[in-house]
């Protein structure tokens, strides 16, 4: 039985296709680290007259408040393809794709979240709604791919180191559809009672996500759920 088509060099088509993680792993932390520069750079000093830069800072607080959480954010995002890549021991063309589509929902957080900044700092309550809302489903949007990668690797265990379990891959499909359904939780809440309710909300799944960044059963909450079970 033939061993399918070859490259020039004679290599299997399907080996030719396939790399390590280096360049992946490299490129992509190189874009986190510009969205949380670009981040840093919505921080900028207020106009005020003299003898009023400390009101004029403190005035300032939507904009603290919004790369807070953007910067835990993207944070947390990164905690998770940190851990991810460390139980990728190949990269396909299909992976590296849905790598690409994890880093452009890094890649838009920046436009939610001046958006937000505005909208606290300008204290209208319907484009706070909107602006949480927005936050909400940008975050939302980044459960496709992250869905998508585990499905993926299911499918493709050889692209895997030896030690991934079947239940891992499992469990960790499961995060992204739940972040979806509490993101949408948390827009509904800041749309039909409060932004700052949705806001709340937004922060919580954040910090689930950072929490669970190795798993839902390996990480600090899975420890913290088996230790209260004992």
């Amino acid at each position: 039985m033939g061993k399918g088509p070859t490259s020039p060099g004679g290599r299997p088509e399907e080996d030719v296709r396939i790399s390590d993680t280096g360049r992946v792993e490299a490129f992509s932390d190189a874009v986190f680290a510009i969205v949380i520069t670009l981040l840093a750079l919505d921080l900028r000093p207020p106009a005020h007259r003299p003898g009023e830069l400390l009101s004029a800072l403190v005035h300032q607080w939507p904009a603290y408040l919004a790369f807070a959480v953007s910067f835990v954010y993207v944070g947390v995002i990164w905690l998770n393809h940190h851990s991810l890549l460390r139980r990728v021991r190949k990269m396909d063309v299909g992976l590296r794709w849905i790598n690409l589509g994890i880093l452009l929902g890094a890649v838009i957080v920046p436009f939610p979240t001046a958006t937000l900044a505005e909208a606290l700092a300008e204290g209208g309550g319907h484009d706070e709604r909107v602006a949480v809302v927005l936050y909400a489903l940008a975050a939302a949007i980044m459960g496709g791919p992250w869905w998508g990668v585990f499905t993926y690797l299911r499918r493709h265990p050889h692209l895997l180191e030896p030690t991934v379990t079947t239940s891992y891959l499992r469990a960790q499909r499961i995060r992204p559809l739940t972040g979806v359904v509490l993101y949408a939780v948390c827009g509904s809440s800041a749309w039909f009672i409060t932004p700052w309710l949705g806001l709340v909300c937004v922060i919580v799944v954040i910090l689930y996500h950072g929490l669970t960044s190795e798993g839902l059963h390996e990480g600090p909450l899975g420890r913290l759920l088996a230790s209260a079970r004992r």
